[in-house]
Order: C-alpha cells, then sequence, then structure tokens
C-alpha cells in the first residue's frame, strides 16, 4: 500500500513529518512527497545529520557534487535532488538561495531498451488472465506500471475510448488512448469486480481507499462502485493507516513478477520490464508517423524533450546508414 499516504500528526515536532505536512498542505502528489523526503533525508545524512535549518548554499553544492562526483549519478538524478532540495530551502523553510555552483553529472541520459512489436507480442502470448490484459495496457495506452494497478472503473470511459489516469508522476491528471480490443475483457473485468464487490458488501466491508481526504467530503463513495479498483486484490488486507478492512488494487510487484517470467519465457535476452511495454508504445507511435506533442500528452511527459529521446530509438542502425557489408 505505498501509494497510500501513511499518518502523520499535525503536532508533530520532528523535522521530516514537519515537512510533510507542509507538501500535503500544498497538495503535493504522495510519491513526490516519498521522492522529497528521500532526497531531504539523504541530504541530512550527508551532513552528519545537522538540521538544514542551519546549513544554506554551500552545504547543498556540497551535496550535488558529492552525487555526480562520487556517486556517479545521472543527470536527471541529481536534477530530482535538486528539485527536492531547492523546494525545501525556498518553500518549506523560506530561504532565498544565491546562483549554485557544483559538479555537474555527466552521466547522460540513456536511450530506452524498446520492445519491437513481435518481441511485445511474444511476451504478451506467455500471459494470461489479469496480468495478460493489464500488460495490453501497458503496451496500448502507455500507462506505468502503477498507473495501471491504480485505475478505478469511473476513469474507463468506453464511449470516448479513453483512460483517465489520476495522480500520474508529478501527481498530474491526464487522458490516454483505450484499445478498442480491450474493451470486451475490461467490460468482463468490470462484471467481475461489481460482482465481487457486491460479496463484500454483504460481508460488511466493501469500502476502498480515498485519496485527499474525499471521504470526508464523499461519505459514501468509499463503497460506490465507480471508485473501486479495475484491478483489485484476490484478498482484504487491512489498512494500518486506518485499520479498517478494505481491498486495495493489485501491488505493482505482482504484474511484474508475472512480465519478467513471460520476456524470460519468450526467449527475449535485453534488459526488459514492465516498463519497457511503455517505451514501445511511445516507439510505434512514432514510428506511425503521430505528432511528438501528441504523444507527449498521451505519455504526460511534462517536457517535450523526454518524448523526443525516442525519436533516437527509431534511427535504425547508425541513423539509417547501411553497413556495407550489406551490399553483398
Amino acid at each position: 500500500m505505498d501509494d497510500i499516504p501513511i499518518p502523520v500528526s499535525p503536532n508533530a515536532k520532528g523535522f521530516i513529518e514537519q515537512f510533510r505536512i507542509f507538501m500535503r498542505s500544498e497538495n503535493k502528489a504522495y510519491k513526490t512527497e516519498q521522492t522529497y523526503v528521500q532526497w531531504v533525508w539523504r541530504f541530512i545524512c550527508f551532513h552528519s545529520k545537522q538540521s538544514p535549518r542551519g546549513m544554506g548554499a554551500f552545504e547543498i553544492e556540497q551535496f550535488l557534487s558529492h552525487l555526480a562526483v562520487t556517486r556517479n549519478v545521472s543527470v536527471n538524478t541529481q536534477k530530482t535532488a535538486l528539485n527536492a532540495i531547492i523546494y525545501l530551502f525556498r518553500k518549506f523553510l523560506k530561504m532565498e538561495l544565491p546562483d549554485l555552483c557544483y559538479q555537474f553529472s555527466s552521466q547522460e541520459r540513456r536511450i530506452p531498451v524498446v520492445f519491437t512489436h513481435e518481441e511485445a507480442k511474444s511476451v504478451l502470448n506467455h500471459l494470461d488472465g489479469i496480468s495478460l490484459i493489464m500488460a495490453e495496457l501497458l503496451y496500448g495506452s502507455g500507462l506505468r506500471v502503477s498507473e495501471c494497478t491504480r485505475i478505478r472503473i469511473k476513469d474507463v470511459d468506453f464511449g470516448m475510448n479513453v483512460l483517465l489516469i489520476r495522480e500520474g508522476k508529478g501527481g498530474k491528471d491526464r487522458c490516454t488512448l483505450l484499445p478498442k480490443k480491450l474493451i470486451p475483457p475490461l467490460q468482463d473485468q468490470i462484471r467481475f469486480v461489481e460482482s465481487l464487490h457486491k460479496m463484500d458488501l454483504r460481508s460488511g466491508c466493501g469500502e476502498v481507499y480515498l485519496p485527499n481526504a474525499l471521504s470526508k467530503k464523499y461519505p459514501n463513495a468509499a463503497k460506490a462502485i465507480g471508485w473501486q479498483y479495475l484491478f483489485p486484490a484476490l484478498s482484504l488486507s487491512k489498512d494500518p493507516r486506518s485499520d479498517k478492512k478494505r481491498r486495495h488494487h493489485i501491488m505493482p510487484s505482482s504484474l511484474q513478477k508475472q512480465v519478467k517470467t513471460a520476456i524470460n519465457a519468450a526467449g527475449i535476452r535485453k534488459k526488459s520490464g514492465c516498463h519497457t511495454f511503455r517505451h514501445a508504445f511511445a516507439t510505434r507511435l512514432l514510428q506511425a508517423g503521430y505528432d511528438i506533442r501528441t504523444i507527449q500528452e498521451l505519455m504526460g511527459h511534462a517536457d517535450v524533450a523526454t518524448t523526443e529521446i525516442y525519436t533516437h530509438v527509431i534511427k535504425q542502425g547508425g541513423k539509417g546508414v547501411k553497413s556495407p557489408i550489406d551490399n553483398d
């Protein structure tokens, strides 16, 4: 249940707890909260657990240079750490910072590994049941695995062939396409969830976790069918944050294990996994001639430069150059 915010007392005195409370007051996505807390804690530990209230630009520069020189992190990782620390100082601590001077990471972002269409189909052929439907959504709609597991019934629009992705990366909502091929199995899946939900209600359960205190605003929504997860867990579990017995969604790790097994069974030796389907989705759309801005929106990328990396993937063998040995 890593996507459900941990409870924090409003009267908590700890620095990290206060930082969490502040981020929640600004409606930061829980994934962003987790990432920022992780980097702020690493920053604090790097400086022997001193309070950031007594630190400034010099300590920030030391930490960022350490990440580049000693830890050899990628450019994107260093940027994420920078974003977290800048947010900490400027927003939370209300401290102005001068222009920072630090060692930039030299490890550029790598070109993503992508399935060919034949490889993707081969992996899918080694899956069945719920795992197959979910993997087909990863490939057919360009979803991240966490986005797929968290889909609610109300976010599937069969009339418009649209999937609404709530609180994706960066806490942003977006729409992506719903493959027509998947409409019948998804309709069957919803009927299964309806049946399962009725059984839960009869047993005195049937309540699902609602984000952002929606349970207070809409007290009956937690038991409404529309809010139920499209891919629910097979068993009920006690929510450690509320002690309520609920049916959560399938864990991403469950699908990741199934896909990894299917990749091995398909004989694919590339370093790949669930996210490779998402890369393949973007690559297929580029190959089909779709506009890169459209692909950016479907993928939920904040910057088109992130989407443009797929243009490097579709350039065959050395920017389309034909090898002389192939002229024989």
